[in-house]
């Protein structure tokens, strides 16, 4: 690997590490503003809201210009997010300025895939998106690990010791050092190589975009092994999504943990999922992914168990256990999902479809949860309905792959009947 390559690494795990300690930091915002408990969940829904409403134009603005530059830019507009952010006095300011932190991480997204075809050449992709998906779930770990060590309240007074010009709160401190990761990635964005590749995008009418965007949409999901796929990921990420605000909640009342600790176990979760995707990576094949299927739907059955813990170790071994079940099952149907999306309209489309289904499920997810959080409901029963709606699901796309191939076989005995009789 070149240096180059090593320079998008780097940009892509400080982004990613301020992009999930931002989170914490900014759920900590929300208590000091004293929030109502349902608008938490709706700070994931704001920053991912751009990734559904940008999602035909988010490809075409990576392509019209060098992928650093594009970097650059979306990480500025992430250290503009927290500058709003940190001025933010009302509830509702704080969800805004998140928002525009989302529209800086939906810009960036398909530049950092973008890159690497540019970049390298097709050997060593696997490699490099091995990287990518390796220092992804490290900055996921770590970075819900410092937003949880930010707002402990013994770091955040030493913080403010050091007497930091404008800040004189604990969750300020906090968004000024977030800002600061962001500018460190943003300066490594400024050495990306310019590839030479012509940056001329063949058509930039919106009205072109969005009907190209809806007709990927409907081959995907037309597409008998692309739909099934794709339904099992859109699922798996509004459950994932949703889940990071689950486990806080949780941690609260079953480990009586305040938010700077519960936010440890989110980086649980997240170090099960890398475990099962190495597993998975290592014992199912692209030929046999869909036979992975039944662990979905015993996946949303493990969850419903987290209403019988109340220790930190079997928490640990709970949550590690249900983040690697999710890892195996979700990686074998990327990768499908992926090789479906290559063959019927390129990768590029591919991701953006990918992208915009995936996220539409976190909205609708997380949607749900804000109103069991706004009625009251207790976190035990939001859990077992939680984990019923995962295994129902799960059990339903079972169903509808078994329908696929039924027909599938049907056609092929009738047109071997015809072969016959020929």
């Amino acid at each position: 690997m070149n240096r180059g390559f090593y320079t998008i690494m780097a940009a892509q795990f400080f982004s990613s590490l301020a992009d999930n300690a931002l989170l914490i930091v900014a759920i900590a915002l929300l208590i000091d503003l004293h929030a109502p408990a349902f608008l938490t969940p709706l700070l994931k829904f704001v920053f991912v809201l751009f990734y559904v409403i940008l999602a035909p134009f988010v490809g075409a603005f990576a392509d019209s210009m060098p992928k650093g530059r594009v970097m650059f830019i979306s990480n500025s507009i992430k250290i503009i997010g927290c500058g709003l952010l940190f001025l933010a006095m009302h509830q509702y300011s704080a969800l805004a300025a998140y928002a525009v932190v989302g529209l800086g991480a939906a810009a960036y997204s398909p530049a950092k895939y973008g890159i690497l075809t540019e970049l390298l050449p097709p050997e060593k992709l696997v490699i490099a998106n091995g990287w990518i998906e390796g220092l992804t779930v490290a900055s996921i770990v770590l970075g819900t690990m410092l937003g949880g060590i930010l707002i402990t309240p013994i770091v955040s007074e030493a913080l403010l010791s050091t007497n930091f010009p404008f800040v004189h709160t604990a969750t300020e401190v906090s968004i000024f050092i977030v800002a600061v990761i962001y500018l460190i990635a943003a300066i490594f964005n400024l050495f990306i190589p310019n590839t030479g590749i012509d940056h001329r995008i063949p058509n930039k009418n919106p009205f072109y975009l969005i009907q190209e965007f809806a007709h990927c949409v409907k081959l995907l999901w037309t597409d008998k092994l692309g739909q099934i796929s794709l339904a099992v990921t859109t699922l798996f990420w509004g459950a994932g999504a949703t889940l990071q605000f689950i486990v806080i909640k949780w941690a609260e009342v079953a480990l009586d943990y305040p938010l700077n600790k519960a936010a440890q176990l989110q980086g649980v979760v997240a170090l099960g999922i890398a475990i099962g995707a190495v597993m998975a990576a290592r014992a199912v094949s692209l030929k046999k992914s869909l036979s992975v299927l039944p662990l979905g739907f015993a996946t949303g059955l493990v969850v419903m168990v987290m209403i019988f813990v109340h220790d930190l170790w079997t928490a640990v071994v709970l949550l590690i256990l249900i983040g690697g079940m999710a890892g195996f099952f979700v990686v074998p149907m990327n990768a499908l999902l992926q090789h479906r999306g290559y063959i019927l309209m390129g990768a590029g489309h591919s991701i953006a479809v990918q992208n915009f289904n995936e996220n539409l499920g976190i909205l609708m997810m997380l949607s749900f949860y804000a109103l069991l959080i706004y009625f009251e409901v207790h976190i035990y029963v939001v859990i077992v309905l939680f984990g019923l709606f995962m295994s129902v699901i799960m059990a339903l796309i079972r169903k509808w792959h078994a329908y696929n191939q039924s027909i599938e076989d049907s056609l092929h005995l009738i047109g071997t009947r015809k072969l016959h009789r020929r």
